[in-house]
């Protein structure tokens, strides 16, 4: 483990006892120090030398915390930083933590959680050990010592996260996704994952711990739906023997399992309202009280959550504590539904084809057949990422070969509709989301004179095309509504809807347009 007079930190604060204080607090643990007074003088110091920490004040003579935060975001650098906010001051810590801080303190502060919250800022596990020469200590009469030179921290090589590879494709939401994981993993600001059941929520949440400073220490993920009420907060908190009949001995609960690490509670919508309101006192408080217990025990644990439940709703509807919304949601991470990022379908296939035949010992692994794949790109999905992975279990074991065809997916006939599009009509979805050559293409449908005139009526022009367009895939796809939406990027329901604004019915004898 680094030393810890290898870290530098600045504190910036207005106050000379709390400075004095923090400095000495900081120093007994072996870090090198300086402070400054202002927000101007702390970038004085911060234009001379690299600091493996920034640890400021929110309210500073000539600006606030937030103001150098920004500056530091701005300039590129990578500095962790800890933001000391008044007591009870919300909205501050969660303005602190959006605008990039690690974690925050509130006054008084207890110094013990000080030294914890920096340690972890820093990637230590444990309290430092001094490693200062005694010439270097504070003297009996609590005179500050002369700091050392002090040497910036080497930038730590960012770790490369499994749950990171495991997010497949390339499609605009996933980078998204991903760059926000890369941002988030860095603080201590709560996250909230948002996405259907199936999506991959905690494989973002997963992600967000293995490329943090805490990676090396214990990941918890939690089930909130799937634990009785009755047991809540002995699961969560912990009990002491003798606490309840059954209580045969201590047992530590969720938040000390995940000490120093990740406390990832998922469906947290489902929490009773009675268990939130102990929730959010363990989150402000920062420490737990086992069932049975007199006293409280400190904890520090990144909270990460997720729900398929639209949480301001719930607020609204009296069902979810808005404080509690409010500490959970200062990040929010969406993680989009399988059928908006179809474009990453042969990506994902590939991926869990390849995950299932390491899991059984086979090489090489089965490959989709293009037909397959067509055919996965005209389903929607309900479960998402886990009903595909599900399917393509489910194939491999039917196919018994190397490829997968069309017949050993078994995709539901009411979802899909009955028709079957032909190979020369179908573009190869692969070559559609990796930019392959275009002579995987069909052939390119005639484009329009160069020299056609404008049209005198746009509107009607354009629900000519779009009639036309409707038309054509309809009947392509044997009248089928569903196949022939799905082929335009369309749903049912949208599909219907513009076929009644347009006025294209289809009847027993094929298809008819009313036009004005």
């Amino acid at each position: 483990m680094t030393s810890p007079s290898h870290f530098s930190l600045l504190v910036v604060d207005d106050e000379p006892d709390l400075r004095t204080l923090y400095e000495l607090t900081l120093l007994r643990e072996g870090y090198d120090i300086e402070t400054a007074g202002s927000v101007e003088e702390a970038w004085m110091h911060l234009k001379d030398r690299t600091y493996s920490a920034v640890i400021t004040d929110m309210r500073l003579p000539d600006g606030t915390g937030l103001e150098l935060l920004r500056r530091l975001e701005e300039a590129g650098r990578r500095e962790k930083t800890i933001v000391i906010t008044a007591y009870g001051s919300a909205e501050n810590a969660v303005e602190a933590l959006k605008a990039g801080a690690y974690d925050y303190l509130t006054k008084p502060v207890d110094l013990k959680q000080f030294r914890a919250v920096v340690a972890s800022a820093l990637g230590r596990g444990g309290p430092a050990v001094p490693t200062m020469d005694p010439s270097t200590l504070p003297s009996e009469n609590g005179t500050p010592p002369t700091p050392r030179p002090a040497r910036p921290a080497p930038a730590p090589a960012a770790p490369v996260s499994a749950a990171l590879r495991r997010m497949a494709g390339h499609s605009a939401a996933m980078q998204q996704v991903r760059a926000l994981v890369e941002k988030v993993a860095r603080s201590m600001a709560p996250v909230l994952v948002n996405g259907e059941s199936g999506t991959g929520k905690e494989l973002v949440a997963r992600a967000i711990h293995e490329i943090s400073v805490r990676a090396a220490q214990p990941f918890i993920a939690v089930n909130c739906g799937a634990i009785p009420e009755q047991l809540l907060e002995a699961e969560f908190f912990g009990y002491r023997k003798g606490a309840f009949t059954g209580a045969n001995e201590d047992r530590e609960g969720f938040f000390q399992a995940a000490n120093g690490g990740t406390l990832f509670l998922d469906e947290i919508g489902d929490l009773p309202l009675s268990m939130q309101s102990k929730l959010l006192r363990a989150i402000q408080e920062r420490s737990v009280r086992p069932v049975g217990a007199v006293s409280e025990q400190a904890v520090n644990v990144r909270l990460l959550s997720a729900t398929h439940k639209d949480l301001a709703a719930e607020v609204q509807a009296g069902r979810f504590r808005q404080d509690l919304f409010y500490r959970l949601n200062v990040i929010q991470i969406r993680v989009p539904p399988l059928r908006e990022r179809l474009d990453d379908l042969p990506d994902i296939t590939e991926r869990v084809l390849e995950r299932i035949a390491s899991d059984a010992g086979v090489s090489p692994a089965p490959r989709l057949t293009r037909e397959a794949l067509q055919q996965l790109a005209c389903y929607a999905f309900p479960g998402n990422v886990r009903e595909l992975e599900n399917l393509l279990h489910r194939a491999v074991a039917l196919s018994g070969g190397e490829t997968i065809a069309v017949a050993d997916l078994g995709l539901p006939a009411a979802e899909l509709g009955e028709a079957i599009v032909a190979d020369n009509e179908v573009p190869d979805l692969r070559a559609i989301a990796f930019d392959e050559p275009p002579a995987r293409f069909p052939p390119p449908v005639a484009s329009l004179p160069a020299e056609e005139p404008l049209p005198s009526d746009l509107a009607a022009y354009l629900d000519d095309v779009e009639r036309d367009i409707l038309v054509r895939a309809l009947e392509r796809h044997r009248y089928n509504r569903t196949a022939a939406g799905a082929s335009l990027g369309l749903s049912l329901r949208q599909m219907r809807y513009r076929m009644a604004r347009l006025g294209v019915n289809v009847g027993s004898d094929g298809i008819g347009a009313e036009r004005d």
